[in-house]
């Protein structure tokens, strides 16, 4: 018996060495030589690198509303706590100015910073691991190539456990991927698409709902999810609550313009990743892009914004009421209305001025919830488009919390044919959002 406890001494030592090994022992740099080599030098390569970089949308996580081009400081908002992006640019202070191209390259691949501490999956490196060890070059180049800037971004405000950088070793070992390999059985087009998806422009990061570990669950790929106070709606090929009654030219145009005709604007979160990166793609790229997410699996999501069939009659004298008993408040959300948003959407909701203010078979009116919709109302949207600057401004100054759920109510009713019951509760959590 005593043999037999000290063996099993012996065992639990060895298994907790190994474990502390693990957690504490620094993550090697990778070996880039090789594909350091495969680049270009001088302006191609930093053209590269700018194009790439659009394409992975860094400048949307690492930019507060306001502030410097990846100079960082963005909150993201997690159930259990604050974490602040990064400054990125090459200020050897503050940002990543003495990185070596070995750590931008594992911080990349692997989430581990200069220091060797392991970052946070709020930065997307699960998906990033899946790109070339060139690409991962070359967009430092471009990030190297642009002025540093000095900011100090706010420290993370994390409790315990989750503020234990070590135990992210373990969520790395079970969700982080290695580079994503090309489908044989598929076309050049559509390995393209995939890796331009999953590898650069991060979809799932949005469109795929979390796991208890908060890793994206690719057992329902792009089914959509909730993210900072936005929904981030079903892109699977699923007819009823995807894109698969898209045509590939509404998604075309959706991806590179912002807009597609019968399928509305894009806004919130999707209309920062048009604006900063989707439109600067080449059209290759982007049909490449549709190529991929139409084959996509379908996923049927629990959410209900699916386009039906248009109310019969859109006029300013047949307003939907969200609740038989609810005609103070329809006439409410009716008059604010006519007098701040008739004008610009029209009452068949076609878009007077701009097609970008149309408003038939969007999403964002067409889901009972009105989760975008209110934020849209409370925070405008804001895109550049071969067109000029399109822009909506908000409204979360000038009417209330019972105005603007009177006011989504109605919208929803009138152009979506939703009967919802959006309440003041509503408008002012997301408020907070």
């Amino acid at each position: 018996m005593k043999r037999l406890g000290l063996l099993f001494l012996a065992a639990v030592v060895v298994i907790g060495a190994g474990v502390a090994i693990f957690l504490f022992k620094p993550a090697s740099l990778p070996d880039v030589s090789e594909a350091a080599a495969k680049l270009p030098t001088g302006q191609a390569l930093i053209d590269r690198g700018e194009y790439l970089t659009r394409a992975a949308d860094c400048v949307a996580c690492h930019t507060t509303a306001g502030g410097k081009p990846y100079a960082g400081g963005l909150a993201f908002k997690l159930p259990f706590g604050t974490i602040y992006s990064p400054n990125i640019t090459a200020d050897k202070e503050t940002g990543i100015g003495n990185w070596t191209d070995a750590e931008f390259v594992r911080a990349l691949h692997q989430g581990i910073d200069k220091a060797g501490q392991n970052l946070y999956p709020a930065f997307s490196y699960a998906a990033y691991a899946q790109m070339t060890t060139e690409d991962a070059l070359a967009i430092k180049a471009y990030l190297f190539s642009l002025p540093p800037i000095s900011a100090e971004a706010p420290k993370n405000e994390l409790g315990f456990p989750f503020n234990q950088r070590y135990v992210m070793r373990f969520w790395n070992l079970l969700f982080v991927p290695g580079p994503l390999q090309p489908d044989p059985k598929q076309s050049e087009e559509w390995n393209r698409g995939a890796y331009l998806v999953e590898a650069m422009a991060h979809c799932g990061e949005c469109h795929t709902p979390r796991n208890l570990m908060f890793a994206v669950n690719n057992g329902k790929k792009f089914a959509g999810a909730e993210l900072q106070g936005w929904k981030a709606y079903n892109i699977s090929s699923d007819k009823q609550t995807g894109i698969g009654s898209w045509t590939d030219q509404q998604l075309f145009d959706y991806l590179s313009k912002g807009h597609a005709e019968g399928r509305g604007s894009a806004t919130g979160s999707m209309g920062e990743a048009v604006d900063f990166s989707l439109r600067h793609l080449t059209p290759e790229d982007i049909k490449a892009i549709v190529t991929y997410v139409k084959s996509v699996p379908p996923q049927t999501s629990a959410d209900k914004a699916i386009v039906e069939a248009e109310p019969a009659t859109l006029t300013a004298s047949t307003a939907y009421a969200p609740a038989a008993n609810a005609a103070t408040q329809d006439s409410l959300g009716l008059k604010i209305f006519q007098g701040a948003c008739a004008s610009c959407h029209g009452w068949n909701g076609e878009g007077l001025q701009t097609p970008y203010a149309s408003l038939k078979g969007s999403r964002t009116v067409n889901d009972p919830d009105g989760t975008n919709l209110i934020q849209v109302i409370l925070k405008g949207a804001h895109m550049t488009t071969q067109q000029g600057r399109q822009s909506m401004p908000g409204f979360a100054n000038a009417y209330s919390d019972v105005e603007i759920a009177a006011l989504s109510n109605y919208v929803l009713g009138h152009f979506g044919g939703k009967q919802s019951a959006i309440t003041p509760d509503n408008v002012a959590n997301a408020r907070k959002q």
